[in-house]
């Protein structure tokens, strides 16, 4: 009874695959999973609603328009009462539809509507699974953060073998099953008119950096770090979503804009620190971006090409201290400095000495080793370090991450306006 409590909503396409999914939808109930089921009109052609709802224990939806379930639950309820999303079989129609972001049927309506996670698992012939336009909607579809399980390989219903095969139930329920393992809500950085008058930062300004730069060598070589951008653009859509005008600043990273937020793209750590200082002032500054320590003193005009002379010799030169400088300005510093200390080894006595050498109000420190898993990953586990003390949270999925942060910032700074005192 691993699901027990969970509540999951599946979206059958129509595919010859839907046929598994009736094995999916057993193992489910035998797990404790609570179900809802969607089917489109198309999956009704390979299996029947009946089928469905006997196994799943509940009734089918496949209408957008129906007013008996509209009274009973709304459509868009279905998907905010669940933990988690599964399409399967995924059609290149519904992956298109989920890319492009259309909304024309109950299914996709429910797939643009949600705010958690979605996993999807592709079924269709071997020529649309390869053709140009699927690739491009899954690229989209990763971008997006969408989990994805299979397709395999194997023989297909056509009559033709090659890969576009639906994944196992089994190979479904395990994914199902590591996709719960965190946090599946996503948070949304739009705000309601509540937010924007009543949130803890309603009317503050919050400038937040994000991802690695890249230090340019030569034109097609540069220095970076494994910087995501994960937890630096969850930071700002919860900002945002608590009230704040927010200046997301990012390096180069494979994440979409969060919605809603003035984003600014840069490149290398230069860049950074002059768009951090044109969004300056502000009441809030977080610096998540993971900034190169280093640059070359002088890029090289053209390839650097091998020699049998050896290895090129490299001259470095320390690239401008946002967090420092921010931290120490003397005309727009913010009330609430924060900076970030990703470590390897001894993290709390280096965050502590990062918070004396910036001179900023927070440090946000967390294990980045590879045992610790967490660089470029889903979740992270941080401890908070001030002068006050030092407070460890447990590990979350970066969103939940974020939101904790926010509202302990918000606090902070609501403190300091009470007491009249600054950073």
């Amino acid at each position: 009874m691993a699901l027990t409590g969970k509540r999951i909503l599946i979206i059958i396409g129509g595919g010859i695959a839907a046929y598994k999914v009736l094995d999916l939808i057993r193992r489910l109930r035998e797990r404790g999973a609570s179900l809802r089921i969607v089917m489109t009109a198309a999956a009704k052609e390979f299996v029947t609603p009946l089928s469905v709802a006997s196994l799943a224990g509940g009734k089918v939806f496949d209408d957008l328009f129906s007013l008996t379930d509209e009274t009973e639950i709304g459509h868009i309820q279905l998907s905010r009462d669940a933990d988690l999303l599964v399409v399967a079989p995924a059609t290149a129609d519904l992956l298109a539809k989920m890319a492009q972001g259309l909304a024309n049927e109950l299914a996709s309506t429910l797939l643009l509507a949600t705010d958690k996670k979605i996993l999807v698992a592709p079924s269709m012939n071997l020529r649309m699974w390869l053709h140009p336009a699927t690739r491009r909607n899954m690229a989209v579809l990763h971008r997006d953060g969408v989990l994805v399980v299979g397709p395999d390989e194997g023989d297909m219903a056509c009559g033709e073998y090659g890969p576009g095969r639906m994944s196992e139930p089994p190979a479904i329920l395990a994914a199902i099953e590591a996709a719960l393992q965190g946090e599946t809500r996503i948070a949304l950085p739009l705000r309601s008119r509540s937010q924007e008058t009543d949130g803890p930062l309603a009317g503050r300004r919050v400038v937040v950096t994000s991802g690695p730069t890249h230090e340019p060598l030569d034109p097609v070589r540069y220095i970076a770090n494994r910087s995501s951008g994960k937890q630096g653009h969850a930071l700002a859509a919860a900002a945002a979503a608590a009230g704040a005008e927010v200046v997301l600043i990012s390096g180069p990273v494979t994440l979409p804009d969060p919605v809603g937020i003035a984003t600014k793209h840069v490149e290398t750590a230069a860049e950074m620190a002059a768009a951090v200082e044109a969004a300056l002032p502000a009441d809030i500054f977080i610096a998540a971006a993971a900034v190169a320590d280093w640059r070359a003193a002088e890029a090289a005009p053209d390839k650097i090409k091998k020699s049998t002379d050896g290895a090129p010799v490299l001259q470095l030169v320390e690239n401008p201290d946002i967090l420092a400088t921010v931290a120490q300005h003397s005309e727009k510093r913010p009330r609430i400095v924060v900076g970030f200390a990703a470590e390897t080894t001894d993290v709390l006595a280096h965050a502590k000495a990062k918070l004396a050498r910036k001179g900023c109000d927070v440090i946000v420190a967390n294990d980045v080793s590879s045992a610790a898993d967490v660089m470029g990953g889903d979740e992270n586990q941080v401890t908070i370090v001030t002068k006050a003390g030092v407070e460890a949270l447990p590990r979350l999925h970066k969103y939940a991450v974020a939101e904790r942060l926010v509202a302990r910032f918000a606090a902070m700074f609501k403190a300091m306006l009470k007491d009249g005192s600054d950073a």
